[in-house]
């Protein structure tokens, strides 16, 4: 019947007596957390108990994978992200979040550790590839899919979660559009412009030897013109003339035009397109001579290959002359001959009382038997000399 009321003070308090006075949501949280900590030992705590870091490398591409701990957790499911954003069929569209059945499916009794364990395996079986707008991390920046910033989780032994700001973003601004927005800061928002004369094209990068000066992909810098804080010319207007030229875009762009750095930009701009034409007529009165020297490359390397294989083939036909069947028949006739003569010489010192019976008759029939050897092989080289001949004849 003690579910019927409320608990007593004793029972309270030996509740509180728990070990290190936490609740059992709060021990499964722990106990999930070690998990994770025992199955992967390269994971790295951004938060305690809030925020982990786990990196990993898979065809030279490394990842990071974040998982965060809401403040219900474990019976709210862990927010798993990575970093940079790739593509593959376990995360959402963005590549940001992980959308496994594991992690949506999650529950309090699920193995933390095991999720994520599985997840890098489906990763090395299928490996991810970068997505093309990974430029950055939008999770650190704002919130994901709209959830509502941490509160504090009111655990004696859980510091509270950062609130992150809601409209926090980075994006890279051109210098086209920094300068655009330091002139035109006080007016307010309209539609674009259309493209006024020059200002649609603007220049190229030109060679400078600033060594401080930004270097872009073709290898050249350009340094811009100073944008001064103040426009002297402005002050000689009239409040009239300011005011037609903040309300007509077509007047600001007469005006814009006139400026002197403007006039700079279009200047380099000519003088670079003139280096250009200027390079290319040199490249084509150099052609002929590169044609020529590229041939001469190609003949000299023609001849040497050619010399090369000619001293090959000559080799090769010597090696094949030396071991044809009448080349080597002949050689065993000479072998059979001078192993008979051998043992011919052998034949007369022991007659003539030079060498005892028992050295006689070994080295006499060592010989002998090299010799008959030879022969009988020269004879049957001979008969399939001949039988090729009959079946190769001419006709």
């Amino acid at each position: 019947m003690s579910w019927l009321f409320p608990l007593t003070k004793s029972a309270s308090s030996s509740a509180a007596g728990s070990p290190g006075g936490l609740t059992s949501l709060q021990q499964q949280k722990q106990r999930l957390i070690e998990s994770l900590r025992n199955s992967h030992s390269s994971i790295a705590e951004i938060q305690k108990d809030v925020e982990y870091r786990l990196p990993f490398t898979v065809n030279n591409l490394t990842i990071n994978i974040n998982i965060l701990l809401p403040p219900q957790f474990p019976q709210e499911k862990p927010v798993i992200s990575v970093y940079p954003p790739i593509r593959h069929h376990l995360m959402d569209k963005q590549g940001v979040y992980v959308t496994s059945p594991l992690v949506n499916n999650f529950t309090m009794h699920s193995d933390l550790g095991k999720i994520i364990q599985s997840l890098l395996d489906e990763f090395w079986k299928n490996p991810p590839v970068l997505a093309p707008s990974s430029t950055a991390f939008s999770y650190l920046y704002s919130n994901p899919s709209g959830m509502p910033p941490y509160a504090s989780q009111g655990f004696p032994f859980l510091p509270p979660y950062p609130p992150q700001e809601a409209n926090r973003t980075i994006t890279s601004l051109s210098v086209a559009d920094t300068i655009s927005s330091s002139t035109t800061s006080y007016t307010a928002a309209k539609p674009a412009a259309p493209s006024f004369g020059v200002l649609s094209n603007l220049p190229l990068p030109v060679p400078t030897t600033d060594a401080s000066a930004p270097i872009s992909q073709n290898g050249f810098g350009y340094k811009m013109p100073d944008v001064p804080d103040a426009f002297p010319e402005l002050s000689e207007l009239s409040v009239s003339q300011l005011t037609d030229m903040n309300e007509q875009e077509e007047i600001l762009l007469e005006q814009f035009v006139t400026l002197p750095q403007l006039k700079q930009i279009i200047t380099d701009k000519d003088d670079l397109v003139k280096s250009i034409e200027e390079l290319a007529r040199k490249n084509l009165l150099l052609e002929p001579s590169l044609e020529a020297k590229r041939q001469i490359v190609l003949d000299k390397l023609l001849t040497q290959l050619k010399s090369t294989f000619e001293k090959k083939m000559q080799r090769q036909h010597e090696l094949s002359e030396s071991c044809s069947a009448s080349a080597l028949q002949a050689r065993l006739k000479v072998a059979a001959h001078e192993a008979e003569e051998e043992s011919d010489n052998i034949a007369e010192d022991f007659l003539e009382g030079k060498t005892e019976i028992d050295d006689f008759l070994s080295s006499f029939m060592e010989k002998r038997t090299i010799c008959h050897c030879r022969r009988a092989k020269e004879e049957k080289l001979q008969q399939a000399i001949t039988t090729h001949s009959q079946f190769h004849a001419p006709l």
